[in-house]
């Protein structure tokens, strides 16, 4: 089995590795293939790569290459993990809305969307390169932002499923703080990518007693402190929601805080330079627990248990992934991209049953889907016109004075990364 991972130079790429290495009994591999146009990252990560699997005793092969179509050539699965124009455009994207009393954040908001026009032509002409060669691969999406990328990609018709860590983080949160292990604490996950609640922490399955009322009794106060909202909040909702909500519930707060300084990209920018540095370390054998702090937790086991569901190792089960709503929130159009529990399968993910959300979910889930909406038209069409209309129908926008600034910053920040400008 290969698996071809399209910005294989990324430092996220270890995390990936150590979990393939660990469940390499859930994934037959035999090459992982690490594909980046980066020699200066591709070397030392796809070094420690190889020395994480053999460490491991996984007999599987690191190929590094920067052509795309050696690299996904008989692929099984192709994950993308990309990041068009690097930190240096996530510094622009968390600092320039800032002028505009607006939230500065690379998923979300206007730097999410600058992020989306950049991302999601790249994308799909990296599936498009893809499907021609390969057209049986599955593709895997962990590109932010994971909801727009992904309803670009099935649009196109490609065979995509979009994932993302905040649900099996929330679990293992949950899991540690139940003192159970992690199988055993089922998520009610629903809502859309970085728009998500947990409803309920289920005992041992989808039918198994709700632990989240005695979870918020008994640690609330710490819950809280980790999503950084007050505890009355959580209490009020009665259910724990994605970290982040808090960009829309305390979002004066936030933009305070980003005036002050460093931005979250200066930080990660700091720590990629440390990590590249240790991962050219010969004797580095397992991935540094540095790893920990430029995110991304847990990616590898949702990663795995994704692919080998997708590509038949397993008899399948139910994950939280990111695809088409066909019908599970009836509110919304089936071909929104929402994230919730379905079963997977080699077929691919099948929805399964939904509750019926409160309109105080419901109400910013749909009209955030609508924003992804308009930003994906922006992003396969161009146009200032309809760069505006997204920022227009954001939430976290929404005055015609602020979406007219931020669509002439926007635009003049990411001029060379819009050939249609």
């Amino acid at each position: 089995m290969k698996i071809a991972v399209v910005g294989g130079g990324s430092t996220y790429t270890p995390e990936l590795v150590d979990g393939l290495a660990r469940l390499g009994d859930r994934l037959p591999l035999t090459e992982l293939v690490l594909i980046d146009p980066s020699a200066e990252r591709l070397e030392p990560v796809g070094g420690l790569a190889q020395r994480i699997l053999a460490h491991r005793g996984h007999p599987a092969k690191v190929v590094t290459t920067s052509e795309l179509e050696r690299g996904v050539d008989g692929a099984n699965a192709v994950l993308i993990q990309l990041r068009v124009g690097g930190q240096q455009a996530r510094e622009q994207d968390e600092t320039w809305p800032l002028e505009c009393g607006c939230l500065g954040q690379e998923t979300t908001g206007a730097g999410g969307l600058a992020k989306a026009l950049r991302t999601v032509p790249v994308v799909l002409d990296i599936a498009e390169r893809v499907r021609e060669s390969n057209p049986d691969a599955w593709i895997i999406n962990f590109t932010n932002p994971v909801g727009i990328v992904t309803r670009g990609l099935l649009r196109a018709g490609h065979r995509a499923v979009g994932l993302c860590n905040v649900a099996i983080h929330l679990q293992r949160t949950f899991a540690e703080l139940l003192d159970l292990p992690p199988e055993k604490v089922h998520l009610d996950h629903y809502g859309l990518n970085h728009l998500s609640w947990a409803l309920h922490a289920r005992h041992g399955g989808p039918a198994g007693e709700d632990l989240l009322p005695a979870l918020l009794e008994r640690h609330g106060t710490e819950i809280a402190e980790r999503l950084k909202l007050p505890e009355p909040v959580l209490r009020e909702l009665g259910v724990v929601p994605s970290p982040y909500l808090r960009y829309y519930y305390a979002h004066d707060e936030v933009v305070e805080k980003q005036r002050q300084g460093p931005s979250r990209a200066s930080e990660v920018a700091a720590l990629e330079r440390e990590l590249l540095r240790m991962y050219q370390d010969p004797s580095l054998v397992t991935k540094p627990s540095l790893l920990a702090e430029r995110g991304g937790a847990f990616y590898s086991e949702a990663a795995v248990a994704l692919a080998a569901s997708l590509l038949g190792a397993d008899d399948g089960g139910i994950q939280v992934v990111n695809g088409y709503n066909q019908g599970t929130f009836p509110q919304l159009p089936a071909d929104a991209v929402i994230e919730t529990p379905v079963h997977v399968t080699r077929q691919g993910p099948r929805p399964l049953p939904a509750p019926d959300l409160s309109p105080v979910f419901m109400g910013l889930i749909s009209h955030v889907t609508a924003y992804e909406h308009l930003a994906l038209d922006a992003a396969n069409l161009g146009g200032r016109n309809r760069v505006y209309r997204a920022l227009l129908a954001h939430p976290l926008v929404g005055q015609y004075d602020r979406a007219e600034a931020l669509t002439d910053q926007l635009l003049a920040h990411n001029r060379e990364y819009l050939p249609w400008l």
